[in-house]
């Protein structure tokens, strides 16, 4: 008699499923996971973005693992372990602290396994927001969104640089690419920006918070002194309506409220990109990774980031990219301008080369191959995405003339 297939089932857990990148790279792996043959369980608190799994043939379970109250997530525990043991799940991957700490006990006593997903460099304030952080670091293997974050977790945690594997984030180049962009979709955003024609568009995506450095591009703005450029800040306040209401009365203090304006959200970035004529990205505290200046390249724009965290290694320095002291609103200004400067020739190499960059080192294929070649090596059993990325360098003359417009 021929023994039935191996199934694994590998059960992600996740405070919420919203926005973010945390829960982009847990929608795109449970796809992958069912791709590859595999059962796909996500545990979340809900959100918005439930049915978008459920339709890539995950299953989700809702328990309310966003909680930090330490009653709560004592029952988790419990709550997690039956699951698993109903379900005979062979992987929990924890993507945050909290249900981190309710996951690595409940695997206690059963055939799973742990691992975990840092995705940023926590805060550490004291020791009980060092005990707190550690959760992320108990996996048997612990994935790192970047070398950045590796590093933290080695200083701070002590993990064995063995246990550790670093998968950048990964982003949708199906998308996040010129020629996906109709003419159609760029008319109708530039109308719903009303962005001033012929200006030069200078873009910041970002939530507003201030460590996003929404403040440090005003004053650049303020310093290179040009009328042919316009400056959108892309984000929402999220209840920070002080800071807001700071960046409002900013750009009135320096009468610069013809050259500014605040947007609270866009439902298309790839064509906001594409209007872009520089995007930016301030933020004063290193990122983990940085999707921003990632995607920005994906659609072959220039790039002005702070030269620190992720953006060091998603950012070929001098290549597809400018790389600024953090908080330094002159640096900016300057680079800003050298971006602005560069002529149709220029900008075309430098598009061409960004999005060679990001196709070969940045894809949502690749960070799934990455991963599944995780819960393969915890499994000893082939666990393979079946996506793959077709390079740059392969398209046609005609595929990347197209991406230039």
């Amino acid at each position: 008699m021929t023994a039935a297939p191996f199934e694994p089932v590998i059960m992600q857990i996740i405070p919420e499923l919203g926005a973010g990148g945390a829960e982009q790279g847990c929608i795109d792996i449970a796809a992958e996971i069912v791709r590859a043959g595999a059962r796909s369980i996500v545990v979340s608190n809900g959100g918005y973005r439930v049915p978008e799994l459920l339709r890539v043939g995950a299953t989700h379970i809702n328990l309310p693992v966003h909680s930090k109250n330490p009653v709560v997530m004592w029952r988790n525990i419990a709550r997690l372990q039956k699951l698993i043991r109903q379900n005979k799940v062979n992987i929990v991957h924890a993507r945050s602290r909290a249900p981190a700490w309710s996951a690595l006990k409940a695997c206690k006593g059963t055939d799973a396994h742990f691992i975990t997903t840092c995705h940023a460099p926590y805060n550490i304030s004291g020791e009980a927001k060092r005990m707190y952080n550690r959760s992320i670091a108990q996996g048997e293997i612990v994935i790192a969104i970047s070398n950045f974050v590796a590093k933290y977790l080695m200083d701070n945690y002590a993990v064995d640089p063995a246990k550790i594997r670093v998968i950048p984030r990964g982003i949708p180049i199906e998308r996040f690419h010129p020629t996906a962009v109709t003419a159609e979709r760029l008319i109708s955003l530039s109308r719903e920006l009303r962005i001033p024609e012929g200006a030069n568009i200078i873009m910041l995506p970002g939530r507003l918070t201030r460590w996003k450095g929404h403040h440090i591009l005003i004053e650049a703005i303020e310093k290179l002194e040009r009328e042919d450029i316009f400056c959108l800040l892309i984000g929402a306040d999220q209840g920070r309506t002080e800071y807001r209401k700071e960046l409002e009365e900013t750009i009135t203090a320096k009468n610069l409220g013809s050259k500014i304006r605040i947007v609270d959200h866009c439902n298309d970035m790839p064509a906001a990109y594409m209007l872009s004529t520089v995007v930016v990205s301030a933020s004063t505290d290193p990122e983990g990774f940085g999707r921003i200046p990632v995607e920005a390249q994906a659609m072959g724009r220039p790039v002005v980031a702070t030269d620190h965290g992720g953006a060091q290694e998603t950012i070929l320095r001098g290549q597809t990219g400018w790389l600024v002291p953090p908080g330094d609103p002159a640096a900016l200004a300057k680079a800003i301008g050298e971006a602005l400067s560069l002529n149709p020739m220029q900008r075309a190499v430098l598009a061409t080369r960004s999005m060679s960059h990001v196709a070969a080192n940045f894809t949502r294929e690749r960070m799934a191959e990455q991963t599944l070649g995780v819960y393969a090596e915890i499994l000893k059993e082939k666990l393979r995405s079946p996506m793959r990325i077709e390079p740059f360098e392969n398209f046609t003359d005609n595929q990347r003339s197209r991406a230039f417009g």
